[in-house]
């Protein structure tokens, strides 16, 4: 999970046979999202997701939670008149995110055996990118 600017929030950890959206629920609750001002909030207003996103379960949770859904309906669901195709062309900035992460050799190839390494491995490259980041803003 990014935030709206590319910078990796959460990150989840599934067996490959699984399918991403079984994370949903645990990288939401591990986010807690900054706000300019006041304390963070638990929830992000919005989530933008693929069709891989559109299950019933997925958008009565977020419903739930108060955030409002930016996934595109599949072939053999009812389309729903207030899909935000705006919102969603800013989708591009998370597959930005995974892009860059997969430039990190130990990531895209996954050398590590176990799981807990691999994480770590994922995890260091998120605090890489984000060191970068802070390492850029200093003028």
């Amino acid at each position: 999970m990014t935030d709206g600017e590319g910078l990796p929030l959460a990150v989840a950890l599934t067996a490959g046979q699984r399918h991403e959206s079984k994370a949903f629920e645990p990288v939401l609750n591990a986010v807690r999202v900054p706000q300019r001002r006041g304390p963070a909030r638990r929830r992000p207003q919005r989530l933008a997701g693929d069709k891989g996103y559109s299950y019933p379960w997925i958008r009565r949770w977020l419903r739930r939670h108060g955030i409002k859904a930016v996934i595109p309906t599949r072939k053999d669901q009812r389309r729903r008149p207030s899909f935000d195709k705006d919102a969603y062309t800013r989708r591009n900035v998370v597959e930005r995110c995974v892009n860059w992460l997969k430039e990190c050799r130990a990531v895209a190839t996954r050398f590590d055996k176990l799981a807990v390494n691999y994480l770590a491995t994922v995890k260091l490259a998120i605090l890489q990118r984000y060191l970068r980041i802070l390492a850029s803003a200093d003028p």
